[in-house]
This record gives C-alpha cells, sequence and structure tokens, in this order.
C-alpha cells in the first residue's frame, strides 16, 4: 500500500516536471527538451512539421532529435547541448584555440540509393563557416562531430617513453637470458 502511494506520488512529480509550463522572467516555456527514451529527445511541438535527425560524435548528448523543420546545423549541435571537451577527459588545460572541428553530413537518397557526405572543418577561433550555417538539413540526416587537436609535446613522449621503455626491457631480458 505504501509502496503504491509511493509511486504514485513519483508519477505525479514526473508528470508534471514534463507538463505544467516553466516560467521564465514571466514568459511561459512550453516546449523545450522532452526525452522520449534515452538518446531520444524531441524538441519540435505537437502538430509542428519536424524532421528526425541524429547527432553523433563528440557532443554533450548524442541521440535521435525530433526537432522542427528547417533547423540549423548549429542550432542541432546546440541541442545536443555543445561539443565535448575531449574524449575520455583528458586534457584538463584544453586550449579551445587549437581545436580543429569536423562535421560530417550524411543524407541517404533512397530514390537513387545512394549517399552523400558533406564535411566541414573549422578551428574554435575562426568565425563559423557560411556555408555549414546556410546548409539546409533534411529528414534522416546523420551529424557527426569530431573534435580534434594537434599533438601536443606531452603526446609525442608519451609515446617515444613506452617505446623506449620496452626496448630496454627487451635489452635487459635478453642480457639476462644471456647469462
Amino acid at each position: 500500500m505504501m509502496l503504491k502511494k509511493a509511486l504514485s506520488l513519483s508519477a505525479l512529480i514526473l508528470l508534471s516536471v514534463f507538463l505544467i509550463p516553466k516560467q521564465t522572467n514571466g514568459q511561459n516555456i512550453n516546449a523545450s527538451m522532452f526525452r522520449l527514451a534515452e538518446g531520444f529527445v524531441r524538441i519540435a511541438e505537437p502538430g509542428q512539421l519536424a524532421d528526425t535527425l541524429n547527432v553523433w560524435g563528440d557532443v554533450t548528448a548524442p541521440g535521435r532529435y525530433i526537432v522542427p523543420r528547417g533547423t540549423t546545423v548549429h542550432e542541432l549541435i546546440s541541442y545536443a547541448r555543445g561539443a565535448t571537451r575531449q574524449r575520455g577527459g583528458q586534457d584538463q588545460n584544453l586550449d579551445w584555440n587549437k581545436l580543429r572541428v569536423e562535421i560530417n553530413i550524411s543524407s541517404y537518397n533512397g530514390a537513387r540509393q545512394s549517399e552523400t557526405v558533406e564535411n566541414f572543418t573549422y578551428r574554435y577561433n575562426e568565425p563559423y563557416p557560411a556555408e555549414l550555417r546556410n546548409y539546409e538539413l533534411d529528414n534522416d540526416d546523420i551529424l557527426s562531430v569530431e573534435m580534434k587537436r594537434r599533438p601536443n609535446f606531452l603526446d609525442y613522449l608519451r609515446v617515444f617513453s613506452s617505446i623506449v621503455g620496452a626496448t630496454a626491457t627487451t635489452i635487459i631480458v635478453v642480457d639476462r637470458l644471456a647469462e
């Protein structure tokens, strides 16, 4: 009995979070993000013309998004909560100016049974590319975002030190076996 009441109370709380309009500076915000399932997010209002797009790669919230028709690439990346710092949480003091962003947009044409991929690359300290700003997304497009950076001295040192360590270990083992 007590468990049933607790479950119904938690269901009411969850419904109120998603269904009651939020107030921001006196304005109603009826539809922001609504998570339908893990990795599946509805942005578009019910009844609004919408496209379903996939966002993959180095974004904070990759997944499948139902967005209003005419959504731009940078809006879609914003819905996915922007680019991540770096895979694996490495590089705590990352210099964003040295990062290169690669965005690939894959579109499938069912009538021609062909796949086309558009590639866009830019650096964070450069202006956002105009051709990317004006790119028109279609239903079922796949947008993949990859953050790349130039290797620095420590990256080369890590590779070099592991090679030197393996070589030194091999020499010591061979020397001990020869005795």
